[in-house]
């Protein structure tokens, strides 16, 4: 009897470590990001085996350069979406910022630092515009962002004839430090993946350990019970246009100065497929859940999916029927996922 008491306890200790390992297991498929994560390890897999050049440095290095200014939109478009809004002028944004920037300098009115100042500035405005129709005139997001989308590319096409703007003539320290490069080792880095390093950190971090984020989530899960609980949302939804609008201007004109040319063209259709990265990563298009992570890993998805179709032979045109396969097979996977979390299996 005596001898059976550690064999009894060794047995019990062997089902608890089973049960916590079973609790961890659905702890981790219940995350939203869960399901991105093993897309994208797929994807990574599928790639590097049908193309022998694709995980290389070179590639990985091409992937990274163009990145980081899909993601910065992304991060914002996050936030946003979780309050229960969203907006559709962030192409348009992207597209006007660096014509309003490099047009002021080219003609000579103000320095390249003044331009982007002002460009910023102008960015702001547009956000406030947006936050102000959708809180105070109660017009839905989607018209009122539809029509700064056609408002703010008409005035890029209008300042500029519809001719891209010359970039290549500026020297200034703040092309450095939006997208200089540098090299760890062999491996080149741009500037611009380190922006969109630290705002990723910075969002995610207003977003799950910050007061504002509990309004963010509170004002896109429900908003009567936001506002009796004394949740600002009017101010909360429309900082969140205005920051939107700035990370799609921040990354404008990051695109601007890698390319050596600024189109009024540029960014035509981001708006979608940025709403799409941050759908595909996890957050509810209705509101009151968000998840940066998710966002950084479904831009990876989208962009290694725009990368990678090309390198093993795909037409780059088949690129939104990827995209819209995507779309469909990750909604259903957070559909089944939240009837499992809510059922308690």
């Amino acid at each position: 009897m005596i001898a059976d008491q550690p064999q009894a306890k060794i047995e019990k200790k062997k089902r608890g470590t089973v049960a916590l390992s079973a609790s961890l297991f659905q702890l981790l498929i219940s995350r939203p990001e869960f399901g991105p994560l093993i897309l994208l390890v797929v994807e990574m897999i599928v790639f590097s085996v049908r193309s022998s050049t694709f995980l290389s440095q070179g590639n990985i290095s091409n992937l990274l350069a163009f990145t980081p200014e899909m993601g910065m939109i992304a991060l914002g478009m996050t936030m946003l979406i979780t309050s229960g809004e969203f907006d559709l002028s962030v192409g348009s944004i992207f597209g006007l910022t660096p014509i309003i920037m490099w047009t002021l300098f080219n003609q000579g009115a103000t320095s390249l630092e003044v331009g982007f100042l002002v460009a910023m500035t102008v960015a702001a405005l547009i956000g406030f515009v947006n936050g102000w129709f959708v809180t105070r005139l109660k017009v839905p997001s989607f018209l009122v962002t539809l029509g700064m989308m056609m408002a703010a590319r008409g005035t890029a096409l209008y300042i500029t004839d519809g001719f891209p703007q010359r970039t290549w003539r500026a020297q200034s320290p703040l092309l450095d430090i939006i997208v200089g490069d540098f090299y760890i080792g062999s491996f080149r880095v741009y500037a611009s993946l380190i922006w969109f390093i630290l705002f990723a950190l910075i969002s995610g971090y207003v977003l799950t350990q910050s007061k504002f984020g509990n309004w963010i989530q509170a004002a896109g899960g429900n908003l009567n019970a936001a506002r009796s609980r004394g949740v600002r949302v009017n101010r909360t939804k429309t900082t969140l246009f205005i920051v939107t609008a700035l990370m799609a201007a921040f990354a404008g004109v990051t695109s601007s100065i890698r390319v050596s040319a600024a189109n009024p063209n540029s960014g035509t259709g981001y708006e979608l497929e940025v709403i799409a990265m941050v759908v595909i990563g996890g957050t509810a298009l209705s509101g009151g859940r968000g998840t940066i992570i998710g966002t950084v890993i479904g831009v990876f998805i989208l962009r290694m999916m725009r990368n990678g179709i090309v390198m093993i032979g795909v037409p780059g045109l088949a690129y939104n029927i990827f995209i819209g396969v995507i779309i469909l097979g990750m909604m259903a996977l957070h559909s089944w996922l939240e009837r499992r979390h809510h059922s308690g299996i």
